[in-house]
């Protein structure tokens, strides 16, 4: 492992000045800690403080993996998943996120299940997405917790439940996946409980993409109330600067780094 490093150091340029938590971040991920190889390799992926480097983050991250780190087998599968820095194989980001999922990485679990659900790389299997979601669900992964409310609202595998999918909603909610929020509220306004629904909505703002923005902007425009209008308006201003963002700049997707 120390062989590895040594040589890692001596093949990337140094880094520009640092602010001192990313410096540190930075030391910390050449003198061999795993969390902050997969950070440091997280910032290469995308960050104001150095310009972007995806072939390097891979570098970091394969370190990383080395030694059965889950995250950073996550990060790999992420990199295979959408090409950062290396080829684009949903078969070798499957790979990856099994090994993430085999130690215990909820989000390795959750990428996995996407990739089951949607037949991404491999045959779709629902009954392999359901139980991989479900686990994630119970050890208390808040994406995990949405999609399987979703499985029971739809009865994809499952019997339909409205009351556990309602009540997966909310605890994704209350654990603050923003889809979770929306999902939530969207139910609470469907059962009468605008007031309450509002407040889900204000705790999806800040994270939420442009897909849910847009969904809360169709549905708060129908409603002639204060605090509705103002969750509207920053809503659509929140929504504004999405798409200024992405007319500006390449995004990379949540990273899913469960650390």
């Amino acid at each position: 492992m120390t062989r590895v490093i040594k040589r890692k150091k001596q093949n990337t340029p140094k880094p520009p000045p640092l602010p001192d938590h990313v410096q540190a971040i930075y030391q910390k991920a050449a003198n061999g800690h795993l969390l902050e190889q997969v950070l440091w390799g997280k910032i290469l992926l995308n960050s104001v403080f150095v310009p972007p480097d995806p072939a390097q983050a891979y570098i970091w991250f394969s370190i990383a993996a080395q030694t059965d780190y889950g995250p950073a087998h996550n990060m790999l599968g992420r990199c295979h998943h959408f090409g950062w820095g290396t080829d684009k194989d949903l078969s070798k980001a499957a790979h990856h996120y099994a090994a993430a999922a085999a130690v215990g990485d909820e989000w390795g679990r959750y990428n996995l299940a996407i990739l089951h659900m949607r037949g991404l790389g491999m045959p779709r299997d629902l009954p392999t997405a359901f139980r991989l979601f479900q686990t994630g669900a119970h050890h208390g992964h808040a994406k995990s917790m949405n999609i399987m409310a979703r499985f029971y609202e739809e009865g994809w595998v499952v019997k339909k439940d409205q009351a556990s999918a309602f009540d997966w909603y909310r605890r994704s909610a209350e654990s603050g996946d923003y889809r979770g929020c929306h999902n939530h509220a969207t139910i609470l306004v469907e059962q009468g409980q605008l007031e309450q629904a509002l407040h889900w909505w204000q705790k999806a703002l800040p994270d939420a993409t442009s897909d849910i923005l847009l969904a809360m902007n169709r549905t708060l425009a129908s409603y002639d109330h204060p605090l509705a209008r103002s969750v509207l308006k920053a809503t659509q201003e929140r929504l504004q600067t999405l798409l200024h963002k992405a007319e500006q700049t390449s995004e990379h997707s949540d990273f899913g780094l469960s650390a």
